[in-house]
């Protein structure tokens, strides 16, 4: 799970990053995101709808898997991005990690916001 001061929610705190963000979307989640200079760091806002999952429990679930899977990839993020990861899809869930890795990577990569090094 990343830190606490990397998280950010609530609208207010979305709008700036629904305002003036780009999209990279994929089969289960889009990303937006928004290079923010008036931070030090990036940010991260993983939002799922009741309508994808009814209980608290598997939206939790969802957000935590999402998060941890941001976190491994915490060193390779250059920027002060603002992410927002909309999830769209209620196979996150189930989802095997592997598979749910690849596809962070491959859409953080697509938007620009992992530096390409290997």
């Amino acid at each position: 799970m990343i830190s606490r001061s990397r998280r950010f929610h609530g609208f207010n705190s979305l709008k700036f990053v629904y305002r003036s963000g780009q999209t990279v979307r994929g089969p289960l989640f889009s990303i937006k995101y928004a290079l923010n200079p008036r931070r030090q760091n990036y940010r991260l806002a993983v939002v799922v709808s009741r309508k994808v999952h009814k209980s608290a429990f598997g939206r939790n679930r969802i957000r935590r898997r999402l998060y941890e899977i941001v976190r491994q990839l915490e060193p390779k993020i250059n920027q002060p991005f603002d992410i927002v990861l909309t999830v769209f899809h209620d196979t996150v869930i189930t989802e095997d990690h592997k598979i749910l890795s690849d596809q962070v990577k491959r859409q953080l990569k697509e938007a620009g916001i992992l530096s390409v090094k290997k």
